[in-house]
């Protein structure tokens, strides 16, 4: 801010000077200035003192956002009205913008999406959905009435509060779309730089996401198995793949009434055709496993290590019995197996936290059904039933305890009158055969010089791509979708995508600072710094107006220093 002098002339002839209070802010059309406050006709001392108050310092630069402090300014102050306004949320913004520009996002969107016609580019609309998405994930309607209005995105990407509408970013999903595969290259490459990252070994999986309301006019949208327990609405599914860093590469949406197995061979074609043939390891959950899929993946020679159905454990029942188990931790051992045919390498694994969960899981639903079995019995010595009314009680019975099945033999019997009854016995050898293999299961593979410890590292590294799922659907609200066509979909499952980017890079700068890899309560805590205007009433009547940001904790601070990040002392954009 800075003081201007104007003259105007006077009515009876002659003319007459005053002063008025300049402030410059920064529009995406560039600078402007409009005046604070008009101050009359001011006397040289307190024209000083103003301006030595509302100057900004002699290094900061035009069009920055950022200043250094100040030196000391005095001036004097009325104390009983000095207040505070517009209190907005500046930390997690900051931080995410941080990030975005760390993977270069601002550049690359702003090459792809060139401006035209319109007011505000649409490259700083698409970075407004990943920041919000990023801090505050909600729909686009609570961003543009709410949010966006309660945070410091309007300074620090220089968009006015009223050009954010809700359909101007609807218009900005779709302008964003089209660019998907460019952004998967452009951040392939960028974390790749960042953080040395190695593509030889992918993780693949697949998870599902719900809609609220019909989505008829979304061909995708269909009624199958719903990994968030809502069988009752439309919902499509999401392949992704990761590195075993956790961070990812790429992703595709499928049909909802998709399975899993029909969906890798188009995710591994679309990866070869993109990034080229390499000796890649792909790392597959067993529900993506099929005798079609692994000759799909044998025929090319590509490498992989998946899971295994538990029905194959009967092959291995010997090796179950006698060993020999290599130990890798407390509680977990495992034993390398090879194929009749020399081609394939099975890791049986053993572990003891599993078969503890399995043991349990089995006598509860054990416990469970046999109290069933005796209330039918008991029901069918009070009142007469026929056998078709008892069988049907015993098979809904048998569907809802699934697990211990395989331990009754029960048989529905009837009486000369035709009366029934229901008798049953359990069979041992199901039992030892539970106790031998429970905490077990077989892993696959055909990567020969790799050691049994080394391919179970390996498989395991999978919870990434879970672990992806759950913070899509926790932390950044993927679910459930509320858009009901096609494009805007894909095009939110996308600002979800490059919102979980930024979460895995703000991880992986976390773990470089010797802060671990859990981003949630960094930003949680940086999350809590304000930004907000100081008003200054002085005795000469005017008021200062400074933009300020809340000290940071002690803890902040610590954040802050260990990342290497600086917050700025002040902001000169409105």
């Amino acid at each position: 801010m800075r003081l201007r002098k104007y003259s105007k002339a006077r009515r009876g002839g002659g003319r007459y000077e005053y002063w008025a209070l300049v402030e410059s802010y920064r529009t995406v059309r560039g600078p402007r200035e409009r005046i604070v406050a008009y101050l009359g006709d001011l006397a040289a001392d307190l024209r000083r003192g103003v301006q030595a108050a509302a100057q900004p310092p002699p290094q900061a630069q035009p069009l920055s956002l950022f200043e250094a402090p100040p030196p000391p300014q005095w001036v004097e102050v009325d104390v009983n009205g000095v207040r505070l306004e517009r209190c907005r949320r500046f930390g997690g913004p900051w931080l995410g913008l941080q990030v975005l520009q760390q993977l270069g996002l601002p550049d690359f969107l702003a090459q792809v999406m060139p401006t035209g016609r319109e007011t505000i580019p649409w490259a700083l609309m698409a970075q407004v959905l990943v920041l919000c998405r990023l801090c505050a994930p909600s729909s686009e309607l609570h961003i543009a009435e709410h949010y966006y209005a309660d945070s410091a995105l309007p300074d620090l990407l220089g968009i006015p509060v009223e050009a954010v509408q809700d359909d101007r970013l609807y218009r900005a999903l779709d302008a964003l779309l089209p660019h998907k595969e460019a952004l998967e290259r452009h951040l392939k490459d960028r974390l790749g730089t960042l953080f040395a990252i190695d593509y030889d070994l992918l993780l693949y999986d697949v998870t599902s996401t719900y809609f609220e309301g019909e989505a008829a006019g979304n061909d995708q949208a269909r009624r199958g198995y719903s990994r968030d327990h809502r069988s009752d609405c439309k919902q499509v599914c999401i392949g992704l793949v990761v590195t075993r860093q956790g961070l990812p590469l790429a992703y595709e949406v499928f049909a909802g009434n998709r399975t899993d197995v029909t969906t890798l061979e188009p995710i591994v074609t679309h990866m070869e055709q993109r990034y080229g043939v390499a000796q890649r390891i792909w790392v597959l959950d067993r529900g993506m496993i099929s005798e079609d899929n692994l000759a799909f993946l044998q025929q090319a020679g590509r490498r992989y290590i998946v899971g295994t159905p538990k029905s194959l454990l009967r092959r291995f029942e010997p090796q179950l019995l006698e060993g020999p188990w290599e130990a890798l931790r407390p509680g977990l051992e495992v034993q390398r197996c090879a194929s009749p045919d020399g081609q394939e390498t099975f890791i049986l694994c053993r572990s003891q936290q599993r078969r503890d969960k399995e043991e349990a899981m089995h006598r509860r639903a054990e416990e469970r059904l046999e109290a069933h079995l005796q209330q039918i019995e008991v029901s069918c010595q009070r009142r007469p039933h026929t056998v078709a009314q008892v069988a049907t009680r015993v098979g809904r019975v048998l569907g809802r305890e699934s697990r211990a099945t395989g331990l009754f033999h029960i048989e529905v019997v009837a009486d000369a009158a035709g009366v029934a009854s229901v008798r049953w016995t359990k069979k041992e050898s199901w039992r030892q055969w539970a106790q031998l293999s429970e905490g077990c299961y077989v892993l696959r593979s055909n990567i020969a010089d790799w050691t049994a410890p080394e391919l179970w590292h390996a498989y395991v590294q999978l919870t990434e791509a879970e672990a992806a799922f759950r913070v899509h659907k926790s932390d950044l609200k993927l679910r459930p979708v509320w858009h009901q066509r096609t494009d805007r979909v894909e095009a939110h499952l996308l600002v979800c995508f490059l919102a979980y980017v930024l979460w895995k890079t703000l991880g992986q700068m976390c773990r470089r600072a010797g802060l671990g890899d859990e981003p949630r309560q960094v930003l949680e805590e940086i999350e809590g710094i304000r930004l907000v205007d100081v008003v200054l009433p002085t005795r000469q009547g005017v008021e200062i107006r400074r933009r300020r940001l809340t000290t940071p904790t002690p803890h902040q601070r610590i954040l802050l220093q260990r990342l290497a990040m600086a917050l700025p002392a002040a902001l000169t954009a409105a």
